[in-house]
């Protein structure tokens, strides 16, 4: 028996440069680019097997789909599947671990040197015939500022938190981190409490999964343990930052800058209180979206489906 494959929304994963046939392998591909919550249930249909990225799968939707019996997660996080509902209905749901650490901690370093280096804004002053009119054999368009000797605080040491330690070392930085599990924080990382990371870091980069307990982690109360003119940097989840309380930090000089890669809303609202802010630099959830993190990540998946259908599920959550 063939069995029936729904994705519901593999643009974001393939807009056009990777290829379904591993999925095609394995049963009956019926692919949407992108699927509308109120049309979820009507495409799911009969199928047994449901990909999904961002598309909510909600216990009514499971209610209304009976011959569900795998869903799998075309990335990290599955805080849009109701776990429970599936548990009840023995759906087995997987997920895509530790597919882009390498592209997060370069995203973060991205974000970093743009800050320290500023080769944008040099590159826009010298396309615009600055340098031509230059007095001087250079300038400047912002103070530069080297890594050597600063200090970066991690918060959440899982493997990203792991690399980006592991890069800042190489620039010769001090590591700082923080994590509920503070017996995995090895070198060259130096385990401290929270408060004592908000301090004395140059950066702050967060990498914690989001909870109950770390959703707004950066507000107006942590705000004020941070040190003056520090960098923070955001690839994790965007709920875990108050941005209404970051914007006004950024205002008051207590935050040079805000760089990140999620927002608690996404699409970015028109709202939004960090949009039109000279000092934040603010990409569209793109740090995961390489060519090869999402290679990986769609070998990852069909690799988690041949291993449901033998019986032998892996990287499963539910």
């Amino acid at each position: 028996m063939i069995m029936k494959i729904v994705i519901l929304d593999g643009n974001a994963l393939n807009p056009g440069d990777l290829s379904w046939d591993g999925f095609k392998q394995l049963g009956d591909v019926i692919l949407f680019d992108r699927t509308p919550q109120d049309l979820v249930v009507s495409r799911i249909g009969d199928t047994e097997i449901l990909i999904t990225n961002k598309v909510t799968i909600t216990k009514d939707i499971i209610d209304q789909c009976p011959n569900l019996k795998y869903i799998g997660v075309l990335a990290t996080g599955y805080n849009i599947i109701d776990t429970k509902a599936c548990a009840e209905k023995s759906i087995v749901v997987t997920n895509i671990p530790s597919y882009s650490t390498s592209a997060v901690a370069q995203a973060v370093f991205a974000y970093i040197l743009e800050y320290t280096n500023g080769v944008h804004s040099h590159n826009t002053s010298v396309q615009k015939g600055d340098w031509c009119a230059s007095k001087d054999f250079c300038y400047w368009t912002h103070p530069l500022i080297e890594l050597a000797n600063k200090t970066i605080g991690i918060i959440g040491y899982g493997s990203i938190g792991q690399q980006v330690a592991k890069i800042a070392a190489a620039f010769g930085m001090k590591v700082l981190a923080y994590s509920r599990t503070s017996s995995k924080i090895t070198a060259p990382a130096k385990s401290v409490t929270l408060e004592f990371l908000l301090q004395n870091s140059d950066f702050i980069s967060l990498h914690s999964p989001l909870t109950p307990e770390t959703t707004n982690l950066i507000n107006e109360e942590s705000l004020k343990l941070v040190k003056n003119g520090s960098m923070l940097i955001n690839t994790a989840r965007g709920p875990l930052v108050d941005e209404v309380a970051v914007a006004k930090a950024l205002k008051t000089g207590k935050l040079s800058v805000f760089a990140a890669d999620v927002l608690s809303k996404e699409p970015m609202s028109k709202d939004c209180p960090l949009l039109g802010f000279e000092n934040t630099i603010i990409t569209p959830h793109v740090a995961w979206a390489g060519f090869e993190t999402r290679q990986r990540l769609m070998n990852i998946a069909v690799d988690n489906l041949k291993a449901f259908l033998s019986g032998k599920p892996q990287n499963q959550v539910f």
